[in-house]
């Protein structure tokens, strides 16, 4: 018996290891997953193969530990609009890589990203922005540090209320792969949108 008791109490550790990440949630962050699982299964612009992916894995890095805590950490910084906007238009005009390319290419976010993108081979790009739209971190060099005037920002913060944003499907020559973008929100305890991250995944 006392071996059987083993058995059972090893298997419960090995069913709580591998729960549901929804398990662990409270219950108004649950009400948000819930409802971008809801957007993301409604949506007609992915295919059933990007949604289920979308709803899964997904799904899984907004509510990780690390993207939370340094989307919150620059959000605390309260960098005014004009700073970023200066920062964008450095970024886009540089030849050589700039301070803030280096950080956010290799800063605790980009780590996280790249460990992502490592573990799931459908995914080819990844980038976090904060509630203004600036890049907190990403896995490969955006073309601009600003994402808060396009609609994978706009339509995944959607005004702190949390939201999907599905881009078409377009080839991209260096993953030899159709790609489509899709947005969600960076959620923190409490269900609070914070932030959004755009994933860049195989369509095909």
């Amino acid at each position: 018996m006392k071996a059987i008791g083993k058995v059972v109490l090893f298997g419960g550790l090995i069913a709580a290891l591998f729960a549901s990440p929804l398990a662990a949630q409270d219950a108004k962050t649950k009400s948000v997953l819930a409802a971008i699982k809801k957007e993301i299964a409604s949506s007609s612009a992915m295919s059933d193969g990007v949604k289920k992916l979308a709803s899964t894995t997904l799904l899984s890095l907004t509510t990780n530990k690390v993207v939370v805590a340094e989307t919150a950490k620059l959000n605390a910084k309260k960098v005014s609009l004009a700073e970023i906007q200066k920062i964008d238009e450095a970024w886009k005009k540089a030849e050589d890589e700039i301070p803030e390319m280096k950080d956010r290419l290799n800063n605790a976010t980009a780590a996280e990203l790249k460990k992502f993108v490592a573990a799931n081979k459908s995914v080819v790009e990844v980038f976090v922005m904060d509630n203004q739209g600036a890049v907190v971190g990403e896995n490969n060099l955006t073309s601009d540090y600003w994402q808060g005037d396009e609609a994978k920002w706009q339509n995944s913060f959607k005004g702190g209320k949390g939201g999907v944003d599905v881009g078409k499907v377009e080839f991209d020559k260096s993953a030899n792969a159709n790609l489509q973008q899709v947005s969600l929100p960076v959620i923190a305890k409490g269900g609070q949108i914070i932030g959004a991250i755009t994933f860049g995944v195989k369509a095909n």
